[in-house]
């Protein structure tokens, strides 16, 4: 048995057809995916799964370990929706974080772009990434971005 605790890294991505990882095609289609086959045949590799038709169904089912029927999460949801993650829905971070881990989560969340919805409220110590999908937010960074302070208070990088 091992003394120290595992390492947990998960890769989830949107609309990547399993072939397309090298690991699961052994090279015959898709693309070559050296670092994420050298994770895969280091770690475990889950294979058997069924998944979610919306990514915001797929990504509230793995991370809170309930059919997403259950927090409401079955569809993808608009910006200011109130299809968000609840308070009272459990997530991977909830329940690593009393076993000694530090989570995090990164790029695309899509549970809901509300302060109540942000990864750091659910139980992960840090997220960097967007709220929403398909690049339809503008970064604060850019010169684009609105300077209103009203605006970046409401809107804003926030979590």
């Amino acid at each position: 048995m091992a003394t120290t605790k595992p390492n947990i890294l998960i890769l989830w991505g949107d609309d990547i057809g399993w072939w397309k990882i090298s690991y699961n095609s052994r090279g015959q289609m898709g693309h070559h995916t050296p670092n994420i086959d050298r994770v895969a045949h280091e770690g475990i590799a889950f294979t058997d799964y069924y998944g979610q038709q919306r990514c915001t169904a797929g990504r509230a089912a793995f991370i809170t370990g309930q059919n997403p029927i259950r927090t409401g999460l079955t569809k993808v949801g608009m910006t200011g929706a109130d299809i968000v993650l609840r308070a009272e829905d459990p997530t991977i971070a909830d329940l690593l974080k009393p076993l000694g881990y530090r989570t995090g989560q990164f790029g695309k969340n899509h549970l809901g772009d509300k302060d109540e919805s942000v990864p750091t409220v659910h139980g992960f110590d840090e997220f960097f990434g967007n709220l929403y999908h398909l690049n339809a937010e503008e970064e604060p960074e850019g010169d684009s971005y609105p300077t209103d302070p009203a605006f970046r208070a409401r809107f804003g990088p926030r979590g």
